[in-house]
């Protein structure tokens, strides 16, 4: 086979691939087109916030609590920082720090959960009974707890939420790989000789993977919306760094004054929860195998 042939099935199956891709997106619903457009939005504004914000994320522009105007379109907060400036930098900071604590918590969580599946025996033991432990305290409340003893940082922030949530990724990777490693072909791979490592990888993860990425969004979403939560408590994300939550409990006293000001970083975050379970539910129904009448 020549180099030109290679290039040219190449070529081709990644046309083949775009056009799929291409099919899927069409026959989407309505709810999951809205949602993607969502996505990708707050993913604009996260990655390009310094060239869309008119403003600095810490920057000082006016008197507190100044009103809404062309050049403060969502106003300015309690020391004249504009609304509307913040709002873009918490994208990236929020939806940033979400993102990586959740690909933390889905590496050991997977990982360990897989093996535990594959392997058994005294491991799958403790480790699931440990996972037990875990779960069965409320996340919000033992990191509350965890935060308050190892103090308030960004990183002990991702690293104590991804270890909790892990535990979560754990129990749905141990369950749904425990049900592919007794399958036939599975067996059929261990007599054939295959080892530990090409029955997980080749025959185990592929067919497991469609859960796990629907699992990806709904845990972005919880994490999210706990860490929204923990900054909102003052022990998440800390000033000047903008953050949805602590914008929220930084104006909640101008409500009683009817304004806005507390909404608009509480509707950023409700409407990315929205969007982001309106892909995973199309997601999973597509992957699923159901049919719509």
């Amino acid at each position: 086979m020549t180099t030109d042939n290679v290039d040219i099935r190449s070529i081709r199956s990644r046309r083949t691939l775009a056009q799929n891709a291409w099919r899927t997106l069409k026959s989407a619903p309505l709810s999951a087109i809205f949602g993607m457009a969502v996505i990708l939005i707050y993913v604009l504004c996260a990655i390009f916030a310094p060239l869309i914000a008119p403003y600095g994320e810490a920057e000082i522009v006016g008197k507190a609590y100044g009103h809404a105007s062309w050049q403060n379109l969502f106003g300015l907060d309690q020391i004249g920082r504009d609304v509307f400036s913040r709002v873009i930098y918490g994208a990236r900071n929020t939806m940033g720090i979400a993102f990586l604590t959740v690909c933390i918590s889905f590496t050991l969580g997977g990982i360990f959960g897989i093996y535990a599946a594959v392997t058994r025996g005294i491991l799958d033991q403790v480790l699931s009974r440990v996972v037990d432990i875990f779960m069965s305290i409320p996340v919000l409340i033992f990191a509350l707890m965890l935060l308050a003893m190892a103090g308030k940082s960004v990183w002990n922030l991702i690293f104590i939420l991804a270890v909790l949530d892990s535990t979560r990724v754990f129990r749905l990777a141990r369950n749904t790989a425990l049900s592919v490693a007794v399958q036939d072909f599975v067996e059929a791979a261990r007599l054939r000789g295959e080892g530990l490592r090409w029955v997980v990888l080749r025959e185990i993860v592929p067919n497991i993977l469609p859960p796990l990425i629907a699992e990806f969004g709904l845990r972005f979403s919880f994490v999210f919306l706990t860490i929204a939560a923990l900054s909102f408590l003052g022990v998440g994300i800390q000033p000047p760094t903008a953050d949805w939550g602590s914008m929220v409990a930084e104006s909640k006293t101008l409500i009683t004054f009817g304004r806005p000001q507390p909404l608009i970083p509480a509707a950023a975050i409700a409407l990315l929860t929205v969007a982001v379970n309106f892909v995973v539910d199309w997601f999973l129904h597509k992957t699923s195998g159901l049919r719509d009448e």
